[in-house]
């Protein structure tokens, strides 16, 4: 029986991380956590209570009421993966729309929030046999993971795979509203002080831009096999 391991995969928005982080947890028996999913309830939290706007982002107050947000996962046997909840609310559906999306990176900047959900992300990790979804996964939250996958692709494709989406679920969005979400988030998440989207040390990047999603998870699968079988 191969050894588990903690695999972390980093990358662009809207490269699939989570689609793929899911289908490997699923087929492994891993414990799979969205990073994202986290720092989206934290910014939703902080849409809810006026501490972010279109004009404004009141970073102090969000700060202090940090303490004052709970965060867990229960997982939906009906979906087949875990749900965010947010102080016992389950905002799983809330926090993936294009307005969360628009502020998510912004909140991200904020070094205290990264301080209290890396914390969090570390304790879930400890007894390996994890799959974890990111921006600083490889980096920050576990630099010892044995593997580390960086997935980008263009934006364009990124962004057309968003838009179909959000379509999907009956959101009234311009292809253009969300390319340019698309960038903008990219521009953030590449140049914030604390904890920029870099691809690790020994991590290995997929460009998915011309990927099926089975073709992405048996290249990814593949490299899980020969790491897990080595140690």
């Amino acid at each position: 029986m191969s050894k588990k391991i903690t695999i972390a995969i980093d990358g662009f928005s809207s490269t699939g991380k989570s689609t793929l982080a899911k289908q490997l947890a699923k087929h492994l028996g891993y414990v799979y956590v969205d990073s994202g999913a986290m720092y989206r309830a934290v910014t939703y939290f902080a849409m809810q209570n006026g501490c972010i706007g279109d004009e404004f982002f009141d970073k102090e107050t969000l700060i202090n009421s940090l303490p004052f947000i709970k965060l867990h996962f229960e997982f939906n046997s009906e979906l087949g993966f875990a749900e965010m909840y947010l102080n016992d609310e389950n905002v799983e559906s809330a926090i993936r729309t294009i307005e969360v999306s628009g502020f998510v990176s912004k909140v991200a900047e904020v070094s205290e929030v990264r301080a209290k959900l890396v914390e969090q992300q570390q304790e879930m990790g400890k007894g390996k046999g994890i799959v974890m979804d990111g921006r600083d996964i490889g980096t920050v939250v576990f630099p010892d993971a044995e593997l580390k996958v960086f997935m980008t692709a263009s934006p364009e494709t990124r962004a057309r795979r968003r838009f179909d989406e959000l379509q999907a679920k009956g959101q009234n969005v311009s292809f253009e509203a969300v390319l340019k979400n698309v960038e903008e988030r990219d521009y953030i998440d590449t140049h914030r002080d604390d904890s920029p989207l870099v691809m690790a040390d020994g991590a290995i990047e997929i460009d998915n831009s011309s990927l099926t999603r089975e073709e992405q998870f048996e290249e990814v699968l593949a490299l899980v096999n020969k790491v897990s079988k080595s140690l």
